[in-house]
């Protein structure tokens, strides 16, 4: 299960990135949504995959009986899905705002800060 789900997050990362390289923002936060989720997964599935008993322990016990689930992942997995919720509705308003003052999604026509007589900058090496 484990090989399954690290081919689901490499193929999640490799969309994520495509997205990302694009020039229109809306893209770009689609990106970075699915990154987010890549990460999730890769946290989720570097703790490994197994049905264990809840990490719950007795009163009278120091140490579990058996074999419990690790709680690590799930409560990284919770923190991340949070913050990446978080930013990505920064993101989202922020895009919205800038759509808004500038009329276009496209990275190329949002160079206000460049004179307009200007040739574009070197996009490459």
């Amino acid at each position: 299960m484990e090989v399954a789900l690290s081919f689901v997050v490499s193929v999640f990362f490799a969309v994520a990135i495509y997205l990302m390289l694009s020039k229109h923002i809306i893209r770009i936060l689609l990106g970075v949504s699915i990154f987010g989720n890549a990460v999730n997964l890769s946290i989720f599935t570097a703790g490994r995959l197994m049905r264990e008993v809840p990490p719950i322990i007795p009163e009278a016990l120091q140490t579990p009986e058996v074999a419990t689930a690790n709680p690590l992942p799930q409560a990284l997995v919770l923190t991340a899905i949070v913050i990446s919720f978080s930013l990505f509705a920064f993101l989202l308003v922020l895009a919205f705002r800038a759509y808004q003052e500038l009329g276009t999604d496209d990275t190329d026509g949002m160079r206000v800060a460049e004179p307009e007589g200007e040739p574009m900058p070197p996009l490459g090496y």
